[in-house]
């Protein structure tokens, strides 16, 4: 009920904001197109949003059958903790990129899809992926991939509606003129993303502790989170980039962005996430085998020259 109720009302803020953006370029007009062009949107993400999200990425389906044994232990590792975790087998994927990351996506447990980056795959080993990917599949269970994949969709499409309103903010007969149309280009995807980050931030953390349930080793979770957030601030992902609706997707953000617990951070600070995962599996915080690394300076993650690439992608 708590993250239907979350949800509703994410949805609910985002289309509000998608009239007020079609009111601020048509008038009265404007609201009523918006309106339907936001039930469209949240009728066709529903169905669309993960292939959407999943084609945008390039990712791979793959199972038992691939020729490469990392890639069968990743597999047999996400269904069995699949089953752990009373779930239907997800579609597994893997996408190609040098940032180590991962996310979820999907409308329900029945329909979903976790993905991980080669580099992801590269850089962790076994104990972390299983760790990552419980992580993924506590936010299939939580029921979090729907507003994940919904939000993406929306929130871009407030953002290229704003641009849309500067691009014919000339009109005089348009309500609040140019001044208005500007105000909306930078207002309004600001206004989505606080609405959509206020509402992710929460999620991962409830992820992180379900994920350490799944796997039964909050440890590695704690330790994946280290590594990938050195990693994170190095390897660009430029679909991402491209694409920045779909950070809050990724159990690390694949930006570069900030690192601590604010207004505009799309995830929670990674030492937080860390600290609470270390007093999940009973350690004092600051005692321990995990480090906690975060952004350029990290120094327990080698740097990119130094790295040795292994695997079936070497």
């Amino acid at each position: 009920m708590n993250n239907t109720l979350r949800t509703f009302m994410l949805l609910a803020a985002l289309t509000a904001i998608f009239l007020v953006a079609g009111y601020v370029i048509g008038g009265a007009t404007g609201a009523l197109i918006a309106l339907v062009i936001a039930g469209g949107l949240n009728l066709f993400s529903y169905w669309n949003a993960d292939k959407i999200v999943l084609r945008m990425y390039g990712a791979v389906e793959v199972d038992e059958s691939h020729p490469e044994p990392l890639i069968r232990t990743y597999v047999g590792d996400v269904v069995e903790m699949a089953q752990r975790a009373g779930l239907p087998r997800p579609k597994i994927y893997i996408i190609e990129g040098e940032q180590p990351n991962a996310f979820a996506t999907g409308r329900n447990p029945q329909n979903a899809a976790v993905a991980a980056t080669v580099g992801l795959l590269r850089m962790l080993d076994r104990r972390e992926i299983r760790g990552v990917m419980a992580h993924e599949l506590a936010h299939v269970r939580h029921h979090d991939t729907l507003t994940m994949t919904v939000t993406a969709t929306i929130a871009g499409a407030v953002s290229a509606l704003a641009n849309i309103g500067l691009f014919f903010g000339g009109d005089r007969d348009r309500p609040l003129g140019l001044i208005g149309s500007i105000a909306l280009a930078v207002l309004a995807p600001v206004a989505a993303a606080v609405v959509q980050m206020a509402i992710s931030r929460g999620r991962e953390y409830e992820a992180d502790r379900g994920g350490a349930e799944i796997s039964g080793d909050p440890d590695a979770l704690a330790s994946a989170l280290a590594k990938i957030d050195g990693w994170a601030h190095r390897e660009p992902n430029f679909t991402a980039e491209r694409n920045p609706a779909t950070a809050q997707m990724f159990i690390i953000n694949p930006l570069s962005g900030e690192g601590a617990d604010n207004l505009f951070s799309t995830h929670p600070s990674t030492r937080n996430r860390i600290e609470a995962l270390r007093k999940l599996a009973g350690r004092p915080v600051g005692a321990g085998q995990v480090p906690i690394v975060e952004g350029p300076r990290a120094t327990a993650v080698p740097t990119t020259k130094d790295r040795r690439k292994t695997g079936p992608w070497a």
